[in-house]
């Protein structure tokens, strides 16, 4: 079982190619092309003034996923609703890499006090709609068409978790 903990800096080449692998062979990503340790550098940076988790699984002293969450839109009045990301090396999918850090980003958006977690997905990725909904997402919509990549247009998928009962902020 790999150990979760917040990335470093010495993290970002292990996420970069975890990333870059994605947007190279999959729809996990609408990147078109790989984006450069630089870009990731700068993203960590803002992440981390923001106060928004960036999380590592390491086994065996490599990184083998990331995790993070961050705003899904700028305005006030989202505040209390994250998107996350969950990325995971090809050669790791399914040993519970993906749950591992999944289970310490929700505790993580609990304990900041948020109230939905959102993530956005391929329409077309069975397995990772099934991650989430093993969670407790819920599909909340679907957007047609509002990618393109490999050739043909893509669909996403909205899901959604309730994080608290609230009614109304405290």
């Amino acid at each position: 079982m790999p150990t979760i903990r917040p990335a470093t800096a010495a993290d970002l080449p292990g996420i970069l190619e975890i990333y870059n692998h994605a947007v190279l062979h999959t729809t996990a990503s609408y990147d078109l092309e790989p984006v450069s340790l630089q870009s990731r550098q700068e993203w960590f940076a803002a992440r981390q003034k923001a106060g928004f988790p960036v999380l590592v699984a390491e086994h065996a002293g490599e990184v083998v996923g990331w995790a993070t969450f961050g705003p899904f839109r700028e305005k006030a009045g989202y505040a209390l609703t994250a998107e996350h990301s969950v990325y995971v090396r090809y050669d790791q999918r399914g040993a519970g890499v993906g749950h591992a850090l999944m289970d310490e980003l929700i505790e993580r958006a609990r304990a900041r006090k948020l109230h939905i977690l959102l993530g956005v997905v391929d329409a077309e990725n069975a397995g990772s709609i099934r991650f989430h909904e093993g969670f407790g997402f819920r599909v909340a919509g679907r957007l047609s068409q509002v990618g393109f990549k490999f050739g043909r247009w893509l669909d996403a998928v909205f899901l959604e978790l309730r994080l608290d009962d609230a009614d109304a902020p405290q």
